[in-house]
């Protein structure tokens, strides 16, 4: 599917990279939210999964 991996960092700066904070957060999401056939639709559900 779309998990995204999420990589171990020896370095502080590279944790706060935007891309490395979301992973934990995208992956928590359902296939439905994660699945929606367009933006409207993934932000309604995204709204519904929060």
């Amino acid at each position: 599917g779309f998990k995204q991996k999420e990589g171990k960092f020896r370095v502080d700066l590279r944790r706060k990279c935007f891309t490395v904070r979301v992973v934990e957060h995208w992956n928590r999401l359902s296939r439905e939210v994660v699945d929606a056939p367009s933006l409207e639709t993934f932000k309604v559900r995204l709204d519904g999964a929060l």
